[in-house]
């Protein structure tokens, strides 16, 4: 096998470049051979990955049952001699000069921004759907009219749209998104200059990337010299997670410009906001944020230069950061050399757990009549510098909002219907909510053991991580990368056993280690019944419907396939059909796990809120969605 190795090494790089070099896109598994059509025993080459894997299978998994297709499935489709040679490749540290071709031959995603043509458009146009498109120059100077996006990139793994020049000095004209990019899985979007000029007319963004994860949104020149053109966002990033947005230069010289974010990054996760220059010089302009970054999990937003040198402006916060967990966010020149303008907080920072939060700067150097006023003001902030003219703190409050007797957080969110449940509801013939358990994830295949287990995989070697998928700084890439090591890095929960696996082998051995050789896997069968109301059929309990320990696999986003497993203690698992309601006809398998002791949760966590209970007081159920799967000891050998 050396020899062959080294033969095809020779002639490697040119099958490559032939074959694959300009191909830069998260892949399909077009090169995936279907486990329903072959047998595996025999067709299989004796040296292909999947070969090794089914051997290994046998050797560490003691009973006799049938194999689970939906994981064999995902195992690297190489072949024998492409194995052989990435792994050489990956020994020598130099995949990273055959990145193309080995994202391609192993069915990765390792590509997040594509590159689409550019494109002008200078008529009043209503796209129904549309899709990553770069647009160079949309609706400039131009005269009334309305331009509507009501679908605009959404549900797409990854969304690369762009808007160099969008509604530049225009006249009386209006711009509506209903629709942009939700629930996407990566989404890079750039307005490089919006309406800057405008005058009259409005733009407004009903929802704006909203359940994406690992946004990337930037907003370069925002309404800059607007006359009374106003913007607004209802709801602006919600439920993302792990991401960043910028405003480089947001309202700046505008004249009469209202502004308004109804909803700004609410139930988002670990998210970064910049707000670098936010109504600078503008004359008589009216900014509002009703709810800012509400029930956020270690937010990040910054507001660097915000209103300085504003003439007569009115900017208040209506809820800012209510319900947040930890966190930093900072002001830095706030109101600074403002004439004669108004500043207000009516509740400000009421969070479940203080974060690092500062003021500094704040009203400094204003004049006139300028006033700035804080209804609520909560525990842990300070002010570096402020005026103290003006200033006024009325409704100071000097303890952090608690969660209530029952444990839900005094700031009731929102949670989708449906993804948890009581164990009382899988009972043949209840009706509930299926929620949304499509996984929204890019395709991808497990690397082999012999591969992964080569390949660099820790904070501390992000360095060599970013070279071997070409990732530059502040890229999407690199942000993929740090949040998947993040939480696989995580300390573990008390009690928790937990392991990242990028191999099949991997997985195998972790879900052995915890529960012994004589193990099972399942999954949910489909999706269908996805965020629509079902009726339970027959339910049948997992090892006899007992208190047992299982192991949940949970797909994290990385260029290879890579889960994040974990031990569960004291959970009952089951087994549903699901059926449709109108026609009877059982529709589904689900497959639902719930969770006996739930003491070490947190007050806040979502299942409560749902629910209306506390940690330790009520078991808590949900779905096991589609491309997760649970492992249990098998209900025979």
């Amino acid at each position: 096998m050396g020899r062959e190795v080294m033969a095809a090494t020779n002639v490697f790089s040119l099958i490559l470049f032939l074959s694959f070099s300009s191909c830069k896109v998260c892949f399909a598994a077009t090169a995936t051979v279907s486990l329903h059509e072959q047998n595996l025993s025999t067709q299989l080459n004796p040296f292909s990955p999947r070969a090794s894997l089914i051997r290994y299978w046998n050797k560490q998994i003691s009973n006799s049952l049938p194999k689970p297709l939906f994981l064999l499935s995902k195992a690297s489709p190489l072949s024998a001699i492409d194995s052989a040679i990435l792994t050489k490749l990956a020994t020598q540290h130099s995949l990273s000069l055959h990145l193309d071709s080995f994202c391609s031959l192993a069915n990765l995603c390792c590509f997040f921004d594509t590159k689409q043509r550019i494109g002008n458009h200078d008529q009043d146009s209503k796209f129904a759907l549309y899709s990553n498109k770069r647009f160079a120059s949309y609706g400039g100077s131009r005269l009334s009219g309305v331009d509507s996006f009501k679908n605009y990139s959404n549900g797409l793994n990854s969304v690369a749209d762009s808007f160099l020049r969008y509604s530049r000095d225009s006249t009386g004209h209006s711009e509506t998104f209903t629709n942009y990019g939700n629930d996407g899985n990566v989404a890079n979007a750039t307005f490089g200059n919006y309406g800057s000029g405008a005058t009259g007319g409005s733009g407004t963004f009903n929802n704006y990337d909203n359940k994406v994860n690992v946004p990337g949104l930037r907003f370069t020149t925002y309404a800059s010299d607007g006359n009374d053109h106003k913007l607004s966002f209802s709801s602006y990033s919600d439920e993302t997670n792990v991401g960043a947005q910028g405003f480089n230069s947001y309202g700046k010289k505008g004249n009469g410009v209202p502004s308004e974010f109804i909803a700004y990054s609410r139930d988002s996760n670990v998210i970064e906001s910049k707000f670098t220059g936010y109504g600078e010089l503008g004359n008589a302009a009216n900014d509002s944020f009703t709810g800012y970054g509400n029930s956020g999990n270690s937010p990040n937003n910054n507001f660097k230069s915000y209103g300085t040198g504003a003439n007569s402006a009115i900017d208040s916060f209506s809820t800012y950061r209510n319900g947040a967990n930890a966190g930093q966010d900072s002001f830095q020149s706030y109101a600074k050399n403002s004439n004669s303008g108004k500043v207000s907080f009516t509740n400000y920072g009421k969070t479940f757990n203080p974060g690092n939060d500062s003021f500094t700067d704040y009203g400094k150097g204003s004049k006139g009549r300028t006033t700035v006023g804080f209804k609520s003001y909560s525990l842990d902030r300070s002010f570096v510098v402020y005026n103290d003219k003006g200033v006024t703190f009325s409704g100071y409050s000097n303890t952090s909002s608690k969660p209530s007797d029952n444990g839900v957080s005094v700031h009731k969110r929102w949670v989708e219907p449906g993804k948890f449940f009581r164990e009382s509801m899988l009972k043949q013939g209840n009706f509930m909510v299926m929620p949304d358990i499509r996984d929204k994830m890019p395709q991808r295949s497990f690397l082999p053991r012999s591969i992964v287990s080569k390949l660099p995989f820790s904070t501390t070697n992000l360095a060599k991580l970013k070279d071997l998928f070409q990732a530059s700084d502040n890229s999407t890439m690199v942000r993929v990368l740090i949040n998947a090591l993040a939480e696989c890095e995580r300390v573990p929960s008390p009690g928790e056993t937990k392991r990242c696996v990028g191999s099949v082998e991997d997985m195998i051995d972790f879900a052995v280690s915890v529960l012994g050789h004589n193990v099972m896997v399942r999954t949910t069968e489909n999706v269908n019944g996805s965020k629509k109301k079902v009726m339970i059929g027959s339910v049948e309990g997992i090892n006899g419907g007992q208190v047992t320990k299982s192991v949940s696999c949970h797909q994290s986003l990385y260029p290879y396939l890579l889960y994040y497993c974990h031990s569960v203690p004291r959970v009952r698992v089951y087994k549903a059909d699901i059926v449709d309601p109108a026609t009877k006809e059982k529709i589904n398998v689900g497959v639902a796990i719930c969770h006996i002791d739930t003491s070490a949760w947190g007050p806040e966590h979502g299942a409560f809120v749902a629910l209306g209970s506390s940690p330790g007081k009520i078991e808590v159920c949900h779905w096991i969605f589609q491309n997760d799967m649970t492992w249990t000891i098998a209900d025979r050998a």
